[in-house]
């Protein structure tokens, strides 16, 4: 297979599953062009656990990539989740010398926000600027040119284990890969299935995978808080295998092909056949009792999502409502469910404004892949590194440093 130019690839590295998306540049936005699924087990709520056993998943996912996109990889931008991740909002502030904001004025009031005391085995994964103020003025997303004495700089500064993102490097570059950057999973999401409208009026997205459920929310265009919280996917299937006596394999089987989050949305008379553990003989039980401990799980990961927003004091900044998106977004009555907690209107989020195999990847479980390859188009630069020495991190950030400075500023 041949090398072909203006490709670019995503690379989902999840808990459950790897996802290859690859995509061309296009005048009028990107095409889908090639897709790579394979099943993974080496990582423990999006962390790697198993270096080799990833491996193993990225090049599976690769090669049928390659297969459907007919052309060779060598590089991806690679999503980075966890529950190491955490972020802060801080701010800074300048004088203004020359009385107009400059370039380097907005870079030195982003580095003045940014000097917060970060610990030695973490690092700053992205700094991400939410707004502007200027003598008192706030609401200025572009300040450049503006007049003024004292500029003022809000950020969303999200920091990671340095190892968990020196790992991910890892595993991609034993695969054969170059890392071209690493991004933060839900912004990603977002990129693919969220709108500009959403943006500005105030949404939350909800990305429930299989080790974590990540949040992030946005209002007036920018993000406002990010999130991870430690129940997801995999915890409702383990619920269902332990409350059913069932093998691992099967409820999660069960889960996918019977699975409802709202109980009341089952027929009580509708039965299912559930195998047993030991070779004993399958038993069939109520499909109503599979969604009622569907709905428990469910139900309490949602109610924990509402206290984080509402811990951060943005409950009334999120007019538009509710986007759920991730593997687990898939779920029968997920949404009703959700809108029952929120009191909001909720939709599913999938992949939109894209060519070529959309139909193929619209859906919630594409989400982080798609955004990765639009955030690789937006970003439009080559860089390619692999883990040689032990500065990689910090070059890691400086790349997604420019790269939210590109976008937001």
């Amino acid at each position: 297979m041949s090398r072909r130019e203006n490709v670019i690839v995503g690379l989902d590295i999840g808990t459950t599953k790897i996802c290859a998306i690859v995509a061309e540049r296009r005048p009028d936005g990107v095409e889908v062009i090639g897709v790579g699924v394979a099943p993974c087990g080496g990582l423990r709520k999006g962390v790697v656990v198993d270096i080799e056993s990833t491996v193993v998943s990225i090049r599976k996912a690769i090669e049928d990539a390659e297969s459907t996109a007919c052309c060779d990889i060598d590089g991806a931008y690679v999503g980075i989740a966890g529950g190491h991740v955490k972020a802060i909002n801080c701010h800074g502030a300048i004088p203004l010398k020359t009385g107009e904001v400059r370039p380097i004025d907005v870079q030195r009031v982003i580095e003045a926000a940014t000097t917060v005391a970060i610990p030695i085995d973490r690092e700053v994964i992205h700094t991400i600027p939410q707004e502007f103020v200027i003598d008192g003025e706030e609401g200025i997303r572009d300040p450049i040119g503006m007049s003024g004495s004292v500029l003022e700089a809000w950020v969303h500064i999200v920091t990671g284990a340095v190892s968990a993102a020196q790992n991910l490097v890892k595993c991609a570059n034993k695969a054969g890969l170059n890392v071209h950057d690493i991004i933060l999973q839900p912004l990603a999401s977002a990129e693919a299935v969220l709108t500009k409208d959403e943006k500005e009026l105030g949404v939350a997205l909800i990305d429930i995978g299989g080790g974590t459920s990540d949040l992030a929310i946005f209002s007036e265009g920018a993000i406002k808080h990010s999130s991870v919280l430690q129940l997801a996917g995999n915890q409702i299937t383990g619920d269902i295998a332990l409350g059913l006596r069932t093998p691992v394999g099967e409820a999660e089987r069960l889960k996918l092909n019977y699975g409802c989050s709202l109980a009341s949305m089952v027929d009580e008379d509708e039965v299912i056949e559930v195998p047993s553990l030991g070779g004993r003989r399958p038993r069939v039980i109520s499909r109503h009792a599979l969604a009622e401990i569907i709905e428990m799980r469910v139900d309490e990961t949602l109610q924990l999502v509402d206290k984080e927003i509402k811990k951060a004091g943005l409950e009334d900044a999120i007019a538009s409502g509710i986007v759920l998106t991730g593997g687990s977004a898939n779920l029968v009555g997920l949404p009703e469910l959700a809108e029952r907690i929120f009191d909001l209107p909720v939709r599913r989020g999938a992949p939109r404004e894209v060519g070529g195999l959309g139909e193929v990847v619209s859906s919630p479980k594409y989400a982080t892949g798609v955004g990765l390859v639009l955030a690789g188009a937006r970003n439009g630069h080559e860089s390619k590194f692999r883990i040689r020495d032990e500065n990689i991190f910090s070059r890691v950030t400086m790349r997604m440093k420019e790269w939210f400075q590109e976008v937001f500023v």
